[in-house]
Protein backbone atom coordinates (compact mmCIF):
# COMPACT_ATOMS: atom_id res chain seq x y z
CA UNK A 1 0.00 0.00 0.00
CA UNK A 2 1.30 3.44 -0.92
CA UNK A 3 1.03 6.57 1.19
CA UNK A 4 -1.75 8.81 -0.10
CA UNK A 5 0.50 11.84 0.21
CA UNK A 6 4.11 10.96 -0.69
CA UNK A 7 3.23 7.72 -2.56
CA UNK A 8 5.99 5.78 -0.79
CA UNK A 9 5.35 2.11 -0.05
CA UNK A 10 4.01 1.72 3.50
CA UNK A 11 4.44 -2.09 3.55
CA UNK A 12 8.21 -2.30 3.98
CA UNK A 13 9.28 -4.19 7.12
CA UNK A 14 5.78 -4.52 8.50
CA UNK A 15 4.66 -7.23 10.89
CA UNK A 16 1.09 -8.37 11.57
CA UNK A 17 0.68 -5.89 14.42
CA UNK A 18 1.54 -3.02 12.12
CA UNK A 19 -1.63 -3.55 10.10
CA UNK A 20 -3.63 -2.23 13.06
CA UNK A 21 -1.50 0.93 12.95
CA UNK A 22 -2.07 1.25 9.22
CA UNK A 23 -5.80 1.03 9.78
CA UNK A 24 -5.56 4.01 12.11
CA UNK A 25 -3.36 5.90 9.69
CA UNK A 26 -5.96 5.60 6.92
CA UNK A 27 -3.43 5.93 4.12
CA UNK A 28 -0.51 8.02 5.37
CA UNK A 29 2.98 6.72 6.13
CA UNK A 30 4.57 7.41 9.50
CA UNK A 31 6.76 10.15 8.09
CA UNK A 32 3.80 12.08 6.67
CA UNK A 33 1.72 11.53 9.81
CA UNK A 34 4.53 13.10 11.83
CA UNK A 35 3.92 16.34 9.95
CA UNK A 36 0.43 16.63 11.43
CA UNK A 37 0.78 18.70 14.59
CA UNK A 38 -1.94 17.75 17.07
CA UNK A 39 -2.88 20.37 19.64
CA UNK A 40 -1.64 19.47 23.09
CA UNK A 41 -0.83 21.15 26.36
CA UNK A 42 -2.56 24.28 27.60
CA UNK A 43 -5.17 25.79 25.34
CA UNK A 44 -7.99 28.31 25.61
CA UNK A 45 -10.99 26.57 27.12
CA UNK A 46 -13.31 28.35 24.69
CA UNK A 47 -11.57 28.22 21.29
CA UNK A 48 -8.59 25.78 21.57
CA UNK A 49 -5.99 28.45 20.85
CA UNK A 50 -2.64 27.56 22.44
CA UNK A 51 -2.22 29.82 25.48
CA UNK A 52 -1.07 29.76 29.09
CA UNK A 53 -4.31 31.43 30.16
CA UNK A 54 -7.74 29.93 30.79
CA UNK A 55 -9.17 32.14 28.05
CA UNK A 56 -7.27 33.79 25.21
CA UNK A 57 -7.43 37.49 24.32
CA UNK A 58 -9.66 36.76 21.30
CA UNK A 59 -12.33 35.09 23.43
CA UNK A 60 -12.17 37.83 26.04
CA UNK A 61 -12.75 40.31 23.22
CA UNK A 62 -15.82 38.37 22.04
CA UNK A 63 -17.28 38.30 25.54
CA UNK A 64 -16.65 42.01 26.12
CA UNK A 65 -17.84 43.07 22.68
CA UNK A 66 -21.09 41.12 22.56
CA UNK A 67 -21.76 40.51 26.29
CA UNK A 68 -22.84 36.94 25.56
CA UNK A 69 -21.36 34.26 23.32
CA UNK A 70 -23.75 31.90 21.50
CA UNK A 71 -20.98 29.30 21.21
CA UNK A 72 -20.28 27.31 24.38
CA UNK A 73 -16.81 26.37 23.15
CA UNK A 74 -14.88 25.06 20.17
CA UNK A 75 -12.53 22.07 20.28
CA UNK A 76 -9.92 21.71 17.53
CA UNK A 77 -7.71 18.75 16.63
CA UNK A 78 -4.67 20.14 14.78
CA UNK A 79 -2.49 23.21 14.90
CA UNK A 80 -2.28 25.05 11.58
CA UNK A 81 1.08 24.55 9.84
CA UNK A 82 2.44 24.53 6.29
CA UNK A 83 2.01 20.76 5.87
CA UNK A 84 -1.65 20.63 6.82
CA UNK A 85 -2.20 23.72 4.66
CA UNK A 86 -0.97 21.70 1.66
CA UNK A 87 -3.22 18.76 2.57
CA UNK A 88 -6.27 21.00 2.95
CA UNK A 89 -5.55 22.66 -0.40
CA UNK A 90 -5.48 19.32 -2.21
CA UNK A 91 -8.40 17.82 -0.30
CA UNK A 92 -10.71 20.81 -0.09
CA UNK A 93 -9.91 22.95 -3.11
CA UNK A 94 -8.71 20.37 -5.63
CA UNK A 95 -11.35 17.74 -4.85
CA UNK A 96 -9.19 14.88 -3.54
CA UNK A 97 -12.02 13.45 -1.42
CA UNK A 98 -10.21 10.26 -0.33
CA UNK A 99 -7.41 12.32 1.22
CA UNK A 100 -9.82 13.43 3.95
CA UNK A 101 -9.97 9.87 5.30
CA UNK A 102 -6.65 10.44 7.07
CA UNK A 103 -8.53 12.67 9.52
CA UNK A 104 -11.19 10.11 10.47
CA UNK A 105 -9.52 8.55 13.56
CA UNK A 106 -8.40 11.93 14.89
CA UNK A 107 -11.83 13.54 14.59
CA UNK A 108 -13.50 10.52 16.14
CA UNK A 109 -11.00 10.45 19.03
CA UNK A 110 -11.48 14.17 19.68
CA UNK A 111 -15.25 13.67 19.87
CA UNK A 112 -14.89 10.77 22.32
CA UNK A 113 -12.49 12.78 24.47
CA UNK A 114 -14.47 16.01 24.62
CA UNK A 115 -18.13 15.46 23.81
CA UNK A 116 -19.45 12.00 24.66
CA UNK A 117 -20.06 12.86 28.30
CA UNK A 118 -21.08 16.45 27.68
CA UNK A 119 -24.64 16.21 26.43
CA UNK A 120 -27.11 13.57 25.41
CA UNK A 121 -28.99 13.80 22.11
CA UNK A 122 -26.22 15.88 20.54
CA UNK A 123 -26.72 16.47 16.80
CA UNK A 124 -23.84 17.11 14.38
CA UNK A 125 -24.52 20.06 12.07
CA UNK A 126 -21.87 20.73 9.38
CA UNK A 127 -21.25 24.29 8.27
CA UNK A 128 -22.73 24.46 4.75
CA UNK A 129 -21.17 25.66 1.52
CA UNK A 130 -22.92 27.70 -1.11
CA UNK A 131 -24.16 25.91 -4.24
CA UNK A 132 -21.37 27.60 -6.17
CA UNK A 133 -18.68 26.20 -3.83
CA UNK A 134 -20.22 22.71 -3.90
CA UNK A 135 -20.12 22.80 -7.70
CA UNK A 136 -16.46 23.91 -7.66
CA UNK A 137 -15.26 21.33 -5.11
CA UNK A 138 -17.65 18.42 -5.57
CA UNK A 139 -18.26 17.92 -1.83
CA UNK A 140 -18.58 19.75 1.48
CA UNK A 141 -15.55 19.01 3.67
CA UNK A 142 -17.53 19.80 6.84
CA UNK A 143 -20.11 17.15 5.95
CA UNK A 144 -17.33 14.62 5.46
CA UNK A 145 -15.89 15.42 8.89
CA UNK A 146 -19.33 15.23 10.52
CA UNK A 147 -19.74 11.80 8.94
CA UNK A 148 -16.81 10.55 11.04
CA UNK A 149 -18.79 11.11 14.25
CA UNK A 150 -20.93 8.47 16.01
CA UNK A 151 -23.96 10.77 16.25
CA UNK A 152 -26.78 11.80 13.96
CA UNK A 153 -25.97 14.42 11.35
CA UNK A 154 -28.54 16.97 10.15
CA UNK A 155 -28.21 19.63 7.46
CA UNK A 156 -30.00 22.38 9.37
CA UNK A 157 -28.23 25.37 7.84
CA UNK A 158 -28.13 26.86 4.38
CA UNK A 159 -25.59 29.41 3.21
CA UNK A 160 -27.13 32.50 1.63
CA UNK A 161 -23.84 34.37 1.17
CA UNK A 162 -21.45 32.64 -1.22
CA UNK A 163 -18.45 34.95 -0.71
CA UNK A 164 -15.28 33.10 0.29
CA UNK A 165 -14.31 33.67 3.92
CA UNK A 166 -10.63 33.22 3.05
CA UNK A 167 -10.80 36.38 0.94
CA UNK A 168 -12.04 38.53 3.84
CA UNK A 169 -9.95 40.39 6.38
CA UNK A 170 -10.41 39.75 10.09
CA UNK A 171 -12.45 42.95 10.41
CA UNK A 172 -14.63 42.00 7.44
CA UNK A 173 -15.28 38.54 8.91
CA UNK A 174 -16.30 39.91 12.29
CA UNK A 175 -18.58 42.65 10.94
CA UNK A 176 -20.19 40.69 8.09
CA UNK A 177 -23.91 39.95 8.21
CA UNK A 178 -25.08 36.47 9.08
CA UNK A 179 -24.51 34.33 5.96
CA UNK A 180 -26.85 31.50 7.03
CA UNK A 181 -30.53 30.67 7.08
CA UNK A 182 -32.13 27.92 9.14
CA UNK A 183 -33.91 25.05 7.39
CA UNK A 184 -35.79 23.98 10.51
CA UNK A 185 -35.76 24.53 14.26
CA UNK A 186 -34.09 22.05 16.57
CA UNK A 187 -34.50 21.53 20.31
CA UNK A 188 -31.44 19.31 20.72
CA UNK A 189 -27.99 20.61 21.65
CA UNK A 190 -25.92 21.02 18.48
CA UNK A 191 -22.31 20.28 17.62
CA UNK A 192 -21.25 22.46 14.69
CA UNK A 193 -18.55 20.87 12.53
CA UNK A 194 -16.11 22.69 10.26
CA UNK A 195 -12.58 22.32 8.97
CA UNK A 196 -10.87 25.50 10.24
CA UNK A 197 -11.44 27.87 13.15
CA UNK A 198 -9.88 31.22 12.28
CA UNK A 199 -11.71 34.10 13.99
CA UNK A 200 -14.69 32.01 15.05
CA UNK A 201 -17.11 34.37 13.29
CA UNK A 202 -18.62 31.74 10.97
CA UNK A 203 -19.33 29.38 13.85
CA UNK A 204 -20.82 32.15 15.97
CA UNK A 205 -23.11 33.27 13.14
CA UNK A 206 -24.42 29.71 12.90
CA UNK A 207 -24.64 29.33 16.68
CA UNK A 208 -26.53 32.59 17.14
CA UNK A 209 -29.10 31.59 14.52
CA UNK A 210 -29.62 28.23 16.22
CA UNK A 211 -29.88 29.72 19.73
CA UNK A 212 -32.37 32.37 18.59
CA UNK A 213 -34.51 29.57 17.12
CA UNK A 214 -34.69 27.59 20.36
CA UNK A 215 -31.57 25.40 20.35
CA UNK A 216 -30.47 25.02 24.01
CA UNK A 217 -26.69 24.90 23.51
CA UNK A 218 -24.20 25.00 20.64
CA UNK A 219 -20.68 23.57 20.64
CA UNK A 220 -18.15 23.25 17.83
CA UNK A 221 -15.63 20.65 16.69
CA UNK A 222 -13.12 21.83 14.09
CA UNK A 223 -10.25 20.06 12.43
CA UNK A 224 -7.74 22.91 12.62
CA UNK A 225 -7.20 25.90 14.91
CA UNK A 226 -5.80 28.64 12.68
Amino acid sequence: MNCLWCMEDRNNNLGWSDFFILNKQNGFCESCLSGLQQLSGKRCSLCSRMTEFEQCSDCEWWRNQFKSDPLEYNYSVFQYNSFIQEIIAKWKYRGDYVLGEVFRPYVYAAFIEKFTTQKKNLIAVPIPLSEERITERGFNQAEMLAGFLPIRQELLLQRVDGEKQSKKSRKDRITTKNPFSLEKMVKNPVLLVDDIYTTGTTLRHAARLLIESGCPEVYALTLIRG
